[in-house]
Parts: structure tokens; C-alpha cells; sequence
């Protein structure tokens, strides 16, 4: 699978929660929602670069712990009416296993990170 790498299984996320994966300096937030469903994010929110990693799950939203921007965890962007969007990595499931598509990052600087 050209340019994916495998970041964690979903057993190791727990549902409503987050993990963190570290690639060099960039921090990707790997959440899992109540029904199962995998996002991956920068860790930062856009509004004061709060770590998403941190914040509620609700839905398929996350809440930063800071300012309590609301975030959509599929598209990155902001709920209205706060402004802003964080970068979000394609991802999917294959037998338990995450694997993101992770740009250009190289897939040597990629480590998990147990947060």
C-alpha cells in the first residue's frame, strides 16, 4: 500500500479517547469514536495550538481542552461559529491495524507514542 503506514491498532485507542503519533516534530492525534470509527488529526488545534489529543470526543467531534473550540473530526474544520480548520490525514482499518496516508512525512520519522 503506496504511501500508508501503519500507526497503531484500534484495540489500542479507546473509544471516546485519543492516542498520539509522532512523526519528527509533527504530533498526529488518532482518535476513535463510540462506533469504531478512526480519524487522524495534527495535534493542534487551530484557534491557540491546544492539543486535540486532550480534549472530549463527542460524536465524531472533539472539544479542545483549552477555549473549547469544537472541532469535526472528519473534515478538520471548525464548528461554526469558531473559524479554522486542522489538518487532517486519511485513514483506515485493515484487520484491527490503522494505517494513514500520511503525505510526505517519511515513514522512518514515524513512531508511536503512548500519551
Amino acid at each position: 500500500m503506496r504511501g500508508w503506514t501503519e500507526i497503531g491498532a484500534v484495540a489500542d485507542v479507546s473509544r471516546l479517547g485519543a492516542r498520539v503519533v509522532r512523526c519528527g516534530e509533527l504530533r498526529i492525534a488518532v482518535f476513535r469514536a463510540e462506533d469504531d470509527r478512526v480519524f487522524a488529526l495534527e495535534d493542534r488545534c487551530p484557534h491557540k495550538g491546544g492539543p486535540l489529543s486532550q480534549g472530549i470526543v463527542h460524536g465524531c467531534r472533539v472539544t479542545c481542552p483549552l477555549h473549547n473550540m469544537v472541532i469535526d473530526l472528519g473534515s478538520g474544520h471548525a464548528v461554526a461559529p469558531d473559524e479554522g480548520q486542522a489538518r487532517t490525514f486519511p485513514v483506515k482499518v485493515i484487520d484491527g491495524a490503522i494505517w494513514a496516508h500520511l503525505d510526505d512525512i517519511p515513514v522512518a520519522r514515524v513512531k508511536a507514542v503512548v500519551e
